[in-house]
C-alpha cells in the first residue's frame, strides 16, 4: 500500500506536471527547429513570439468573456486561439519581410541572424509589455480539474489523492494532435515534402523548381501557429507573464538541441527529457521517500536538490553537456 501511495505522490507532483510541461516544450521546440531547419539560423525571438500570440488570445478571450462566450467546462481561450494564431503569423510575415528577408538576400551568416534576432526579441518584448503590461495575468476559466485528489480519495479509498487539471489534459491532447497534423504535412503533402527538400538541399531545390520565398511563407505560418499553441497551453497551465516567456526560450533551446537541432523527433523527445530533468530535480522528494522507507521514518529535509527558483538552471546544465559532448543531440540534427 505505501509502495502505491509513493507512486500516486509522485505522479501527482512529477509524473503529471512533468508529461503537461514536455508537452509545451516540444511544440515550443518543434517551431525552433523548423526555423533551424529550413531557414538556418537559431531564432532568438521565439519565446517573444509565443508570448505576442498569446497574449492576443489573452485578451480576445476577455473580451470573449465579457459577452458571455464561453465554452462551459472547457477554457474560452480554445476559441480565441485561431484569433491568436493569425495575429501571430501577421507579426512573423511583417518582421521576416521588414528585417530577414534583406539579410537572406544578402546571403547573410547565421551568426549575423542570429544577432537580428536578438533585436527582434527585444522589440516583440516590448511590444507586449506595452500593450498588456509586465504584470501576471490569468485566462483560465471553464472547470478547473479532471480529476480532483478529493473525488480520487472517495473513489479508491486511498489517503493519497491524483489530481489531473482540465488544461494538463487539454495540453497532452493537442500535443498529440499538432505532432500528428505536422509530421502528416512535412511528410505527405508536396509542399511539406518541399520544404523538406529545401532544408536537406537548397540549391538542389532551387534547380527542382521549388519557389523559396513560398516555403519560407509556409514556415512562418507553422511557427506562428506552433508558438501560439504553445504558449497559450503555457498560460493556460500556469499564467501569463511576458517576461516568463522570456525566460522559457532557454528551456526550449536546450529541448531543440538536446534531441538535435533541425530535427522535428528530436525536439519532442528533447521538451521531454528537459520537463522530466526540470521537475525531477526540483521537486521535495520527502513524501515519497516516507512512503519507501521503514515504518515511522522520514527524512529531516526536504530532500530537495534544487529549488524551483533554479529550474532553468537544469537546462542550462544539460545544454551545456550536450554541447561539450554530442553537439549533434539525440537524433543526430545539425550540430551547432
Amino acid at each position: 500500500m505505501d509502495l502505491l501511495h509513493a507512486f500516486l505522490t509522485l505522479a501527482n507532483f512529477v509524473l503529471v506536471p512533468a508529461i503537461a510541461y514536455g508537452s509545451q516544450l516540444a511544440i515550443g521546440a518543434l517551431g525552433v527547429t523548423l526555423i533551424y531547419g529550413i531557414l538556418r539560423f537559431s531564432n532568438f525571438a521565439h519565446g517573444d513570439t509565443m508570448a505576442f500570440g498569446t497574449m492576443v488570445v489573452v485578451l480576445v478571450t476577455w473580451w470573449f468573456q465579457s459577452m458571455g462566450i464561453h465554452l462551459g467546462p472547457l477554457p474560452t481561450a480554445l476559441l480565441a486561439l485561431p484569433v491568436g494564431i493569425a495575429a501571430c503569423a501577421a507579426l512573423v510575415l511583417v518582421t521576416d519581410r521588414a528585417v530577414y528577408r534583406f539579410y537572406r538576400a544578402q546571403k547573410a551568416k547565421p551568426v549575423i541572424l542570429v544577432i537580428v534576432s536578438m533585436g527582434v526579441m527585444f522589440i516583440m518584448n516590448s511590444l507586449v509589455r506595452f500593450i498588456i503590461g509586465p504584470d501576471e495575468q490569468r485566462f483560465a476559466d471553464g472547470e478547473r480539474f479532471i480529476l480532483s485528489a478529493r473525488d480520487f480519495k472517495a473513489m479508491t479509498g486511498l489517503d493519497e489523492g491524483l489530481t489531473i487539471k482540465t488544461t494538463q489534459g487539454i495540453t497532452v491532447i493537442t500535443a498529440v494532435v499538432v505532432v500528428a497534423a505536422l509530421f502528416w504535412f512535412l511528410n505527405k503533402t508536396r509542399t511539406g515534402k518541399s520544404m523538406r527538400a529545401y532544408s536537406d538541399n537548397e540549391d538542389l531545390a532551387l534547380l527542382s523548381g521549388i519557389n523559396p520565398e513560398r516555403v519560407v511563407v509556409i514556415t512562418w505560418l507553422i511557427v506562428a501557429a506552433l508558438a501560439t499553441v504553445a504558449g497559450t497551453l503555457y498560460g493556460l497551465d500556469k499564467s501569463f507573464k511576458p517576461f516568463t516567456y522570456f525566460q522559457l526560450l532557454l528551456p526550449i533551446f536546450a529541448s531543440a538541441i538536446v534531441g538535435g537541432l533541425g530535427n522535428p523527433l528530436g525536439a519532442i523527445a528533447g521538451g521531454f527529457v528537459i520537463a522530466f530533468s526540470e521537475v525531477t530535480v526540483t521537486y521535495a522528494w520527502k513524501k515519497v521517500l516516507a512512503y519507501l522507507g521503514p515504518e515511522g521514518w522520514s527524512p529531516d529535509g526536504l530532500v530537495q536538490l534544487l529549488s524551483t527558483d533554479y529550474k532553468f538552471a537544469v537546462s542550462f546544465a544539460i545544454l551545456l553537456v550536450v554541447l561539450l559532448f554530442k553537439p549533434t543531440g539525440l537524433f543526430k540534427g545539425k550540430s551547432v
